[in-house]
């Protein structure tokens, strides 16, 4: 037996007690600040500087939102429309034809007088209030890298995702509550490895929540116990805790069984308080109707509620696996824009109201673009849809330091590559952190004898969108 086993044990602990105030008493105020911080992994901690955003909402219209039929009007389209592009199509995933105007008209709004498609009015309403960047891309014209790339920074399996990364860097505000949640009424593409920690500590991934479901009950299962009282819960998870604590001082450290205990205990705290977040009932019936009855409706209102309860990022899809991926008929995308305009602009305009714009970030984003030639392969039934396009996107962010009114890059005449101030998925990473108060490369986790990072070996802030 060692003499720190020996201290635990002898005396019921009190050497060991004696012990530890004494290395506390040597120990630096950081260190003791370090050591409380490391009992609980999502105690709120302090970022590189003071951050403009504390909060990030990430409105994820997954399968490729079309840019010249949303936020980027190209008059030249329209008036080449069914001739061939110019300079010949660029290289996407499926054959392509003649350059196909939008069906969608253009309007002008706000004070900024910034172009908005008229099947997003209410969102362009709220255009004011919104940096639009039309001139993102990617580097993979097809769905499962490219929706990585854009949720870890990395086109593989096997980074951890952003709001991991920002939960691991910032901790959470609300401590009965998940730090990072995510809504979907399925799942996208690829599914929960899209909000993975992966090697960071599992405490960090995300909490999925299937926003189909109305009742609270349903949302989060199981997450009332219907033997024991709260008292008695307790009672076990600190037995549990003990047990949990000998073997570590024994076997050392264990990431999985780390995560376990701490999973259990967010999952106790929760019940006090997720029921009543998650219960968008508790809104008024005005406030539930500006948002819509849609899973995505729902979801946006959740968003809200959850940010103003602490919660460090909620993720929002739009629906199971791609519903914006229109290969077939473009007029889709009217359809999908019931659901999501009114919910967005609602949105915006709570946290407005509410007073949780200017510290919350709000992405609205798809994980590439599309074409602005009309696709032609055999694998669509009506010809008036766009293939998938990772040269150049639209990308809208609102609140949390960034510049209002405001339109960053564009693509070509025709809305096929980012041509001015382009604006790739690192930059947009490395601006997001930036805003989050963090050195985007400084913000690492060493694993497997390398430094890690959001933005890999590369990213650069985007400074001109910044308020």
């Amino acid at each position: 037996m060692n003499r720190r086993d020996c201290l635990k044990q002898f005396g019921t602990g009190f050497g060991m007690t004696a012990f530890a105030q004494l290395v506390g008493s040597q120990m630096t105020a950081t260190q003791m600040a370090r050591a409380a911080v490391s009992s609980n992994p999502l105690a709120p901690k302090a970022p590189h500087y003071p951050a403009k955003t504390k909060h990030v909402i990430f409105l994820f219209l997954n399968g490729g939102p079309s840019q010249v039929d949303t936020f980027d009007p190209k008059p030249m389209l329209t008036k080449y429309n069914g001739q061939p592009m110019p300079s010949g199509n660029l290289k996407t995933e499926r054959k392509t034809g003649n350059l196909m105007r939008s069906p969608f008209e253009f309007q002008k709004h706000g004070q900024s007088g910034i172009e908005v498609s008229d099947i997003f009015p209410k969102l362009g309403a709220r255009i004011d209030d919104c940096c639009v960047i039309r001139s993102m891309y990617t580097d993979r014209p097809n769905h499962e890298p490219s929706l990585l790339l854009m949720n870890t920074g990395d086109k593989q399996v096997g980074r951890p995702s952003m709001g991991s990364w920002l939960t691991y860097g910032l901790g959470s505000e609300n401590q009965n509550l998940p730090g990072f949640v995510v809504l979907c009424p399925g799942f996208p593409v690829i599914g929960p490895q899209l909000w993975a920690s992966t090697f960071l500590p599992a405490v960090y991934q995300g909490t999925y929540i299937p926003n189909n479901e109305k009742t609270p009950d349903k949302l989060v299962q199981y997450i009332r116990n219907p033997e024991l009282d709260r008292t008695e819960q307790r009672r076990q998870l600190d037995l549990l805790g003990k047990l949990n604590e000998m073997h570590l001082q024994k076997a050392g450290a264990d990431r999985e069984l780390e995560a376990s205990i701490q999973a259990a205990e967010i999952a106790f705290r929760m019940q006090t308080e997720a029921p009543e977040v998650f219960d968008i009932s508790k809104e008024n019936e005005k406030t539930r109707a500006r948002y819509g009855e849609s899973d995505f409706g729902r979801g946006c209102l959740m968003a809200l509620r959850l940010v103003e309860k602490g919660v460090r990022m909620v993720q929002v899809y739009h629906g199971n696996s791609q519903p914006w991926d229109s290969h077939d008929d473009i007029q889709n995308h009217k359809r999908l824009a019931r659901d999501a305009d009114p919910a967005i602009a609602s949105l915006l305009e709570d946290l407005k109201l509410r007073g949780l714009l200017d510290e919350t970030l709000v992405i609205i984003s798809g994980e590439f673009g599309r074409t602005p030639v009309v696709e032609v392969s055999g694998l669509v039934r009506v010809q008036n849809g766009r293939d998938h396009n990772s040269h150049g996107f639209s990308t809208v962010l609102a609140g949390g330091g960034i510049k209002r009114g405001h339109i960053h890059g564009a693509t070509d005449d025709f809305g096929f590559k980012a041509q001015d101030k382009p604006v790739h998925i690192h930059d947009l990473h490395a601006t997001i952190l930036h805003l989050a108060g963090f050195d985007h490369t400084k913000l690492t986790y060493r694993y497997s004898g390398r430094d890690f990072r959001l933005t890999d070996v590369a990213g650069n802030v985007v400074q001109e969108i910044l308020a």
